[in-house]
């Protein structure tokens, strides 16, 4: 009898454990699964994207005008954005990547288009650095074109490649490096 009575309070405590266990795992995954819906559905960061894609359409373009008229829209758009949705370390990295983006799309506002495609080697490492924290709502590639100053990349919303760093001259030149989600 006192053997049933110690089997039956351990089956108890496991089952107990075991339910516990579980709803800790829900709770981490809904908040998780909240975290990253927050974050794929951050409207700022998407302006930022939205505007980015401008620029790099103009400078796939040649058309420097353009390329001034998207980064100025550009640098409207990172300094509208809001950081405190995220974590205190994301926070602090988001605003280190925002203001060295905003940086450089204020340099690219002021130039012609050889010094834009320079600028626009950093601004778009900066994007991407902040696509790996924000998340993204759409599918986007990571470009990479070997030859201009040693290898850049860019990001896009199409995987066949038109180069921004030198437009008509070497369109395609290029290759998805990775795909993001």
């Amino acid at each position: 009898m006192k053997n049933l009575k110690i089997s039956v309070i351990v089956m108890l405590l496991l089952t107990v454990s075991f339910t516990n266990a579980q709803e800790k795992e829900k709770m981490n995954h809904d908040h998780n699964h909240n975290k990253m819906m927050d974050m794929k559905g951050d409207t700022k960061a998407e302006a930022i994207l939205s505007d980015y894609f401008s620029l790099k359409d103009a400078l796939v373009a040649d058309d420097s005008e353009k390329a001034v008229e998207a980064s100025t829209k550009l640098v409207a758009s990172l300094k509208a954005f809001d950081e405190s949705n995220y974590t205190a370390k994301e926070q602090k990295e988001l605003a280190d990547i925002i203001q060295d983006a905003i940086e450089h799309a204020e340099h690219i506002s002021k130039s012609e288009i050889a010094h834009q495609r320079e600028h626009f080697k950093v601004l778009s490492k900066d994007i991407a650095d902040m696509v790996a924290i924000t998340g993204t709502k759409n599918k986007l590639y990571q470009q990479f074109c070997p030859m201009y100053d040693k290898g850049s990349a860019w990001l896009s919303t199409k995987e066949e490649v038109r180069n921004p760093y030198y437009g008509s001259r070497m369109l395609k030149c290029g290759k998805v490096q990775k795909t993001i989600q």
